[in-house]
Formats: C-alpha cells, sequence, structure tokens
C-alpha cells in the first residue's frame, strides 16, 4: 500500500489547466486511460495562424500535446513527480478544421529511471484523420529518478 494517492488526469487536468498559457487556450480533459491522456484545444479565432487564412496556429495544438504527454506520462507513473520537455517533434498532417476543437491523445509507453517516452497525435473529431502525429522524450526531475553518486562522495 502506498501513502501517495494515485494520479487522475480527470481531476488534475482543471487545476493543471486553469493558469498561465494552458489556461489561456482554455484546454479541457477529455478522456484518459492507464497510459494515455485525451485533452480539448476548442477553436477560437484569436488562434489563427495567419491573417486571411482559417487556419488553427501550430503552436496551439504542439501546446496541447505537450501538456497531454505530460498528464501522460504522470497517468503512467500512476503519480505526480516533476519532469521537463527533451524533444517534442510535431509532423503536421493537414490544417484542422475550421471551427473544430482539436483533441490531443498522448499515450506513455515506456518510462525508465530518469526518461518517459510518448507518442500521440491530434485530430478534430476523428482520430482516423490525424491533423498532427508527436513523439517526445521527457526527462523525469523528480526525486523518484535514481541519483547516482558523484566519485569521492
Amino acid at each position: 500500500m502506498t501513502d501517495q494517492p494515485s494520479f487522475d488526469p480527470r481531476t488534475a487536468t482543471p487545476f493543471l489547466t486553469s493558469r498561465g498559457h494552458s489556461g489561456w487556450l482554455g484546454l479541457r480533459y477529455s478522456d484518459h486511460g492507464d497510459d494515455w491522456v485525451e485533452l480539448e484545444l476548442p477553436w477560437r479565432e484569436d488562434l489563427l495562424g495567419e491573417d486571411g487564412q482559417r487556419v488553427l496556429a501550430s503552436g496551439p495544438i504542439l501546446s496541447l500535446m505537450d501538456m497531454a504527454s505530460g498528464l501522460a506520462i504522470w497517468k503512467a507513473m500512476d503519480r505526480f513527480e516533476p519532469i521537463a520537455t527533451l524533444d517534442l517533434r510535431v509532423d503536421y498532417v493537414r490544417p484542422a478544421r475550421e471551427g473544430s476543437p482539436v483533441f490531443g491523445r498522448s499515450q506513455c509507453y515506456r518510462v525508465t529511471r530518469s526518461a518517459a517516452f510518448v507518442r500521440g497525435l491530434a485530430h478534430d473529431g476523428d482520430a482516423s484523420d490525424p491533423v498532427a502525429h508527436i513523439q517526445a522524450v521527457f526527462m523525469k526531475i523528480g526525486q523518484s529518478a535514481d541519483k547516482r553518486e558523484l566519485p569521492g562522495e
């Protein structure tokens, strides 16, 4: 039995997305499983990328996927601990449909002593027709990361 409660994305997301950049974007909880989390980015006119184009900018989608990835890692580990994004690759396949929210689903498929690996996709209602795919690596910087002693210690 552990003295630390398990990580619940449904209850953690409103707190984690209520401030800062995530709060301004309006990210919302959508769904989760044992090792994945899906968030929603509502479509807004002020998130368009270029004047005259009705296409959602890439930055909000990147932020959506980064937050969904962090939540997926915490869900897979079943606890919250500090992590940092080391590498997040986003391959955009097509623009998101005008007026549609974008959903970001990330799956944590491996956790090691010092890193966590995720993959995922962004879609606007049909996961079989993605807007983007992602691959990412996060560094674990919490207390549970194995601390190595320096020579002479």
